[in-house]
């Protein structure tokens, strides 16, 4: 079996070849083929950790290629800070932590704009602290259960 498209399905919003510009804008890449490595490695990460509804829906909101990055991906049993997620993708791509920050809120920035903010904040509500910050987004604490 192989995939057919559905003649009523939304289309997203921008091309890959928009979303790479993009990216490569926010990230003052000097190439686009660096702006779609930063695109391929982040995505990946993401998509293993993200699950469920939040992470259809991202993936439907991306330009195929992208969604595809992101959900060939396993996800991982035990979900990462925001943090973890940073070194993480810097010991995968081989690059330092801040080389890795950077790529991240370059891709995040641009996703942000795709996502829209009740999806993204679905999102946030399902990753561990840290994440919004990668995102743009002020990290609000989340209510701590009162001690007995």
């Amino acid at each position: 079996m192989y995939y057919q498209p559905r003649p009523n399905a939304p289309q997203p919003a921008v091309t890959f070849d928009q979303m790479l510009e993009r990216v490569r804008y926010e990230g003052a890449y000097p190439t686009r083929e660096r702006a779609a490595e930063a695109v391929h490695h982040v995505l990946a990460a993401l998509g293993r950790q993200l699950t469920g509804d939040e992470r259809i829906d991202l993936a439907r909101a991306l330009p195929a290629e992208a969604a595809l990055t992101l959900t060939d991906q396993i996800p991982e049993t035990e979900h990462l800070t925001g943090w973890g997620f940073v070194k993480d993708l810097a010991v995968r791509t081989g690059v330092s932590p801040a080389v890795a920050r950077w790529d991240t809120g370059a891709v995040f920035a641009v996703v942000t704009h795709i996502a829209g903010p009740g999806l993204l904040a679905r999102i946030l509500g399902q990753l561990p602290d840290g994440y919004a910050l990668l995102f743009g987004q002020a990290q609000l604490r989340r209510p701590q259960p009162a001690a007995a």
